[in-house]
């Protein structure tokens, strides 16, 4: 997926599951095939069109003032068509802060867009990442979500990034669930901080 389509659908993403996002994308799509016509459409025509991503009235005007603002930087650096591939030359931290300088786009939002489309190194902390990280003991016990992009990054391998976030994802769903964690099946006991004190 190019780097503005990834923007996009994570913004659509966020407080809302997987089916959702993909539903609001694809409608979007369908109605609007281009980004330049999500960014003139009538603000509520978008958000009729993402209803089911939840927050639809927050979501299509961000998504609009997302694109528009896109659309200057490409005016500025006299690139033609509706881009952000110019981030992937950037410094990394460079590339986040411009992304991060976008509304509603937080550090979570920027290191998928610089990971999965750039291929740049930026860890991504969703739900997931968060919960199995800190039950590991790998993050403190309280840390926010936010400031763990930087600390998973600075123990992480930056080669490994792609890899464990999606395996770090998948343990996530289906044996360290947030509710019910199958800590009987868990291949990572002897590893793991929330094992040992649950088993003490």
């Amino acid at each position: 997926m190019d780097a503005v389509s990834e923007l996009i659908c994570t913004i659509l993403s966020q407080n809302t599951n997987d089916n959702n996002r993909d539903r609001a994308y694809t409608a979007l799509r369908e109605k609007f095939p281009t980004w330049n016509q999500v960014r003139d459409a009538p603000t509520r025509q978008v958000v009729a069109a993402i209803r089911s991503a939840g927050l639809a009235n927050q979501k299509g005007p961000r998504i609009q003032r997302v694109l528009r603002r896109i659309t200057q930087e490409c005016e500025s650096r006299g690139v033609p068509e509706l881009n952000i591939d110019f981030l992937a030359d950037l410094p990394v931290e460079e590339a986040k802060a411009w992304l991060m300088s976008l509304d509603g786009v937080g550090p979570k939002t920027a290191a998928i867009v610089l990971l999965f489309s750039l291929n740049r190194p930026a860890f991504p902390v969703d739900t997931h990442v968060h919960r199995v990280t800190t039950r590991l003991g790998l993050i403190p016990e309280g840390m926010s979500a936010e400031k763990a992009h930087g600390t998973l990054e600075a123990l992480v391998p930056p080669e490994w990034y792609y890899a464990f976030h999606l395996n770090v994802i998948a343990h996530g769903r289906a044996v360290c669930k947030a509710q019910r964690p199958r800590c009987d099946i868990c291949p990572l006991q002897k590893h793991c901080d929330y094992f040992v004190k649950r088993d003490a």
